[in-house]
């Protein structure tokens, strides 16, 4: 079964340590993408955002990470959550590079549309090798984003920072503005955004409020786009438009 490539930690003579990559389990790498995803948001992750996150109990997660700590890829303190060592987030990152590269895959050359890659995408991140993952890439035209405009992580580790751009909830009404990157959470939302069309590289300009929905133009058409499904959407402001305060 493949994993990620974990660097070995230097070891002085009569390191007893275990060798991560020999312990590590397709839980635990979910859980530490759970942890840097969090820490992206929030910039730490609570235990309890961590369970709601993988859908399990505070209990689960708080003995999950004990052994993660135990491994030394996260630091754990009882009711303040966890951070990702570094060797913790080179595995997040090359979890999520698997993933994201799976995804503009199935959506590219499998026909797969752009709600039904990330289920998919879950269950092989874990298994593919590093020459599978290569080859992928190369087939793809090393590609910086997926189907969902999220940055791709290089080999070597690095990641653009994904809270560059602005909720399309926040952008003030006559504001121009490109779709960037749409959250892949929620299957239904995909769906619904993508039927507006609003993928990444769609531009579109913001009319006005009604109700709770922010009603854009896309082309020639105007639609509404709901409060829940307006925080999904991630925009780069054109035009001169002013960033929101």
């Amino acid at each position: 079964m493949a994993k990620p490539k974990t660097p070995a930690p230097d070891r002085d003579e009569g390191d007893t340590r275990v060798d991560v990559s020999s312990v590590l389990t397709h839980s635990m790498e979910d859980y530490i993408k759970a942890i840097y995803k969090l820490q992206q948001h929030s910039g730490r992750a609570t235990t309890i955002a961590i369970a709601d996150e993988m859908g399990f109990s505070a209990a689960s997660a708080t003995n999950m990470l004990q052994k993660l700590a135990r491994l030394e890829l996260v630091s754990y303190a009882p009711y303040k959550g966890a951070e990702l060592t570094a060797t913790g987030r080179r595995i997040a990152l090359e979890v999520i590079r698997h993933h994201r590269l799976i995804e503009l895959y199935l959506a590219k050359h499998m026909g797969y549309s752009w709600d039904a890659v990330d289920a998919e995408a879950e269950a092989l991140e874990h298994v593919i090798s590093e020459e599978f993952e290569e080859r992928i890439d190369e087939l793809l035209g090393r590609p910086e984003t997926d189907p969902h405009g999220h940055p791709i992580p290089s080999k070597d580790g690095h990641i653009p920072d994904e809270r560059m751009y602005t909720p399309l909830a926040d952008v003030p009404d006559g504001s121009s503005a490109r779709v960037r990157r749409v959250s892949d959470r929620d299957p239904e939302a995909l769906r619904s955004l993508g039927a507006i069309g609003l993928y990444p590289g769609a531009d579109l300009l913001v009319l006005r409020r009604e109700s709770a929905d922010v009603v854009v133009r896309v082309g020639d058409d105007e639609r509404p786009v709901s409060a829940e499904h307006a925080v999904e959407v991630f925009v780069e402001l054109r035009d001169g438009s002013d960033t929101p305060s």
